[in-house]
């Protein structure tokens, strides 16, 4: 026996009795405890589980937004049927689509309700069946299809490695006409070579790093997140679509904060329309709150995600591929013509929201903070949409 001096502070613990079925009793009374084995499924006998990325190619009309909302099956999301699709095509465990972390699902860009997407990327683990594209796809509805699938690292995010994010916005060129422009068929509307120089010379002026808090909700004036650096920003020239001229505005950025292009694109429009000054940007960026319009989610799309830093240093490694979709733009364009353009020119010309979204900009005042601007002018608004909203939106629907 070892004296009180020799143990020292040993801590002696009494044997844990041993319960039926929690262990066996082997040699010299120890307890040998059984180890829970796990039998793999099917699947996981049959296909490794990788980290891939799919490229999603998507018509937002009729889903609220990209991202999943969870036990909120009355608002249907793009992700809410990509999930059912993985279950369904035997790609992702049942389990996972109730916690999307357990096969580390990451979306590159949350769109809105009605955005629609031509490049978006999400990083996930998944079974590598057979034909994995073509069951996952024949799990979708049209509108919404896997474009393209490549292997990535297992440690890829595809939020947080993506170095920047492309755009388009799809308008009617109507929006850029005089605010005095009054015709019951708008649809004849032509955009001036003039005009539209000076409506790229305004999107210019957003080029490089600027303070957008006046171009989303709930942000200060000071937050260092409100700054964002955008590197490209133009309008196309104009094209012909459904008997309507319209135009496509695209925007490159590190990363946008919600509203921020719609924003940016509606302050425009407001000063090419004449309702304010082009001085307003310059001011829209200082600390002061400026009343910024939105512009109608309609239009918006997620042209492409960039993953520059990832390919130099994993392009290249013979084991992993390039995050670039050549091979798949002809599948990207055509989908862009079968869903997207038809969507945005079909509801644009029936339901005209920039004719009547145009209707609502002479309710906002410029000059003044944005508290001050809707506080003074909501007691006119009753007024002015008996008397001149009804008429001024029926008269520029489109088409």
């Amino acid at each position: 026996m070892m004296s009180e001096e020799e143990s020292g502070n040993m801590l002696i613990k009494p044997l844990k009795r041993v319960e039926e079925g929690n262990g066996e009793s082997g040699e010299n009374g120890h307890i040998r405890k059984k180890l829970k084995s796990v039998e793999p499924t099917g699947n996981e006998r049959k296909h490794p589980k990788r980290k891939v990325v799919l490229l999603l190619a998507y018509s937002g009309k009729g889903y609220y937004g990209m991202q999943r909302n969870a036990g909120s099956s009355q608002f249907k999301t793009i992700e809410d049927e990509l999930v059912t699709a993985l279950i369904k095509s035997g790609c992702i465990p049942d389990n996972h689509g109730d916690d999307m972390k357990k096969m580390s699902f990451q979306r590159c860009a949350r769109t809105d309700k009605g955005v629609s997407a031509a490049g978006q990327v999400v990083s996930l683990k998944l079974w590598m069946i057979e034909d994995v594209m073509e069951k996952i796809n024949s799990n979708l509805p049209p509108q919404i299809r896997v474009l393209g699938l490549k292997r990535v690292t297992g440690g890829f995010n595809s939020k947080n490695s993506c170095d920047a994010r492309t755009y388009s916005y799809m308008l009617p060129t109507v929006a850029f006409s005089p605010k005095d422009y009054y015709t019951k068929n708008s649809a004849a509307f032509r955009l001036e070579p003039e005009t539209l120089q000076r409506v790229n010379q305004l999107f210019g002026s957003y080029k490089g790093t600027h303070n957008f808090h006046n171009f989303t909700s709930q942000k200060a004036a000071r937050d260092p997140s409100a700054r964002r650096y955008i590197t490209e920003m133009s309008c196309g020239e104009p094209f012909v679509r459904g008997g309507a001229e319209f135009a496509e505005i695209t925007v490159r950025g590190q990363s946008f904060m919600m509203h921020q292009i719609r924003k940016m694109i509606g302050l425009v429009i407001a000063v090419v329309k004449g309702y304010s000054r082009d001085e307003v940007l310059k001011r829209s960026w200082g600390e002061e709150k400026v009343d910024v319009p939105k512009a109608p989610g309609l239009g918006l799309v997620l042209e492409k995600v960039h993953f520059d830093r990832y390919n130099k240093r994993f392009g290249g490694d013979g084991l992993h591929e390039c995050l670039e979709w050549t091979e798949e733009e002809q599948a990207i364009l055509a989908f862009k013509e079968e869903h997207i353009y038809p969507s945005i020119v079909e509801t644009e010309c029936q339901e005209g929201s920039m004719a009547s979204w145009m209707a609502t900009l002479p309710i906002h005042d410029f000059e003044a903070t944005a508290t001050g601007a809707q506080d003074k002018d909501r007691e006119q608004v009753g007024e002015y949409n008996t008397i001149m909203y009804l008429p001024v939106q029926l008269s520029v629907v489109l088409c």
